[in-house]
């Protein structure tokens, strides 16, 4: 349930593997990207990245692949990358503008807990890049050139204030390209977390034998190469329910079918859905179906 390519914990873990030694402030770090780049060119290998990275192009040619999806970039052009997916970028002729790179944590504690709901396309997993006319991208400049202002202080609101300057960027691009985006409707035509997420479901309970406990969030998690909390907020979003409450109900429905239709006794059908104690599998089962697994059992089969 796992691959052999890298997962990159910041942008700055990144440039390191690719020989380009760069400095990354706390959760949420803005650079030229001309700076970093130089002016030879840059084919990157494909990778994961567990933050953020969205960047402004405003001089420079090449195209970047998400998923196996290849879109080109241009000058005027705005991107923006996301958690756990595949990605990889080259570039043709050399990139001026910035990018930005941030944390979840960055985006709940210095935006707000529930910052998703406001920009729920931050967790698109199909994201073509927004191209701009030089008029349109002209204000978004003039932020970056805030930004970068900013990020050299040593203000006790530093971080605010760039969150809010961020923020500005932020419904900007919503506006400009993402006003509608819907992540119940991405899950519906086919999201690759989900999807992903419930064939492990699937997988986890035909081979349970495999396992010493039942698998938690974290776990699915893991096997995506994604943070539980980002996991789990994509899960919700785009399904309406929790990842732990897709694992109750998965746990549920099994332990339904085998006190149904198998000759195991309680304390059997308890151990092999990894409870380590039959009373915390009686105690489950009564606080989701308000019966015993044995009242159940004689009320389904009598």
């Amino acid at each position: 349930m796992s691959d052999s390519i890298i997962l990159h914990q910041t942008i700055q873990d990144l440039y390191a593997h690719l020989g380009i030694p760069i400095e990354q402030e706390a959760e949420f770090s803005i650079h030229r990207i001309e700076e970093i780049h130089g002016t030879e060119p840059i084919k990157s290998p494909v990778f994961r990245a567990n933050y953020y990275s969205f960047l402004f192009i405003e001089s420079g040619s090449g195209n970047y692949t998400f998923d196996q999806r290849k879109f080109e970039t241009k000058a005027h052009t705005i991107y923006f990358s996301n958690p756990g997916h595949l990605k990889s970028f080259e570039t043709y002729e050399y990139y001026t503008g910035h990018i930005i790179s941030l944390s979840e944590a960055f985006l709940k504690e210095q935006i707000h807990q529930d910052v998703f709901e406001d920009f729920p396309f931050l967790l698109a997993e199909v994201v073509p890049p927004i191209y701009l006319a030089p008029d349109e991208y002209q204000p978004y400049k003039e932020l970056l050139f805030q930004m970068i202002k900013e990020s050299g202080t040593t203000s006790s609101y530093k971080y605010k204030i760039l969150a809010n300057l961020f923020v500005v960027a932020l419904l900007k691009i919503k506006e400009r390209g993402w006003k509608s985006y819907n992540p119940l409707e991405e899950a519906d035509r086919g999201s690759t977390i989900v999807n992903d997420f419930k064939q492990n479901l699937e997988k986890t309970y035909r081979s349970l034998g495999t396992f010493e406990e039942l698998p938690r969030v974290q776990d699915y998690a893991a096997w995506q190469q994604l943070h539980p909390s980002y996991f789990n907020t994509v899960i919700k979003s785009k399904t309406g329910k929790s990842a732990n409450t897709w694992i109750t109900e998965k746990t549920l429905s099994e332990a339904k079918a085998l006190l149904t239709h198998s000759q195991y006794n309680i304390k059997e059908n308890a151990y092999q859905l990894k409870f380590h104690e039959p009373t915390h599998f009686s105690k489950f089962f009564k606080k989701h179906t308000q019966l015993t697994p044995n009242t159940y059992r004689q009320k389904c089969t009598s």
